[in-house]
């Protein structure tokens, strides 16, 4: 049975998803995991192949030093990275950093490098502001920012979730699947409680689902008794994902059947994105 819930935290996830936001506002979306291996930049990425496809302007912040989503879009050039941009941490500063992606002119990229790591000790009164202050009037030129945090619940994502208006938790089926989303929840709760109580919950999507696993089935089920509403559709397991990520790129480009199922799901996920933020800082 998943654990019971306190009180506060249902009626979070009750408050944090009743607004929606006009349609031509931009959304800034982090997305994090309390661990790797779940496919959070499958995600992003996902998300940005399908707005790409809408012709929708989008900013992927890579945020995680291990540079997965930076990779996959493969930029030609990188002079400044998201490292850069936390230690600089001027109005506005991130603007210097963004370069274009190899998918194409309507997703560009704020790229990241392992030198990120060491920004992950920085706890110094205010630093948790760092990525917002130096988003300032850059995120308004995009209808879409996607935010790919670190796969903990450390200093760069509170600064990710500083940034946002929304968050999407991404879990596994696994044992550890309602652990793992109540205590990102709760994370972005003491985000709103700390001063940013615009920040919503986009939701909870666990990935690599195989409906014919009955485990799988039972800890989306359990997933759901646990967080109700709060838990998106799921994301099946498709071997296009993965296949589409190492040619560098989106999963809606693949040609197969696996590729179009990957992308109607991906494609879902965006029409929650886009809707269900408030406006953005300019």
């Amino acid at each position: 049975m998943p654990p019971n819930l306190g009180a506060g935290v249902r009626h979070f996830l009750i408050m944090v998803r009743s607004s929606a936001a006009p349609a031509d506002t931009t959304t800034v979306l982090s997305v994090l995991s309390l661990k790797g291996g779940v496919g959070k930049t499958s995600i992003v990425l996902g998300l940005a192949g399908a707005a790409e496809e809408r012709g929708i302007p989008t900013l992927v912040v890579d945020l995680d030093p291990q540079a997965n989503a930076t990779s996959a879009l493969d930029p030609v050039a990188a002079p400044y990275s998201v490292s850069d941009v936390l230690h600089d941490a001027r109005a506005g500063v991130a603007a210097e950093a963004v370069v274009n992606s190899c998918w194409g002119p309507s997703v560009q990229l704020i790229p990241s490098e392992r030198a990120l790591e060491h920004r992950a000790a920085e706890t110094a009164p205010g630093s948790e502001r760092r990525l917002r202050t130096s988003m300032l009037g850059v995120a308004s030129g995009y209808r879409l920012v996607l935010i790919d945090c670190p796969p903990n619940l450390g200093e760069l994502t509170r600064n990710a979730l500083y940034a946002s208006d929304a968050a999407l938790v991404v879990t596994e089926p696994s044992f550890f699947a309602v652990q793992s989303a109540a205590q990102a929840v709760d994370a972005i709760e003491v985000a709103r409680a700390s001063g940013h109580e615009s920040l919503r919950l986009l939701g909870i999507v666990a990935t690599r689902i195989r409906p014919r696993f009955a485990e799988h089935r039972y800890r989306l089920a359990e997933l759901r008794e646990a967080f109700g509403d709060a838990v998106l559709e799921p994301i099946p397991d498709r071997t296009a994902i993965q296949q589409a990520q190492g040619a560098c790129m989106p999963v809606q480009r693949w040609r197969s059947a696996s590729a179009k199922a990957a992308a109607a799901s991906f494609d879902q996920l965006l029409d929650a994105a886009l809707t269900s933020s408030e406006p953005t800082r300019k």
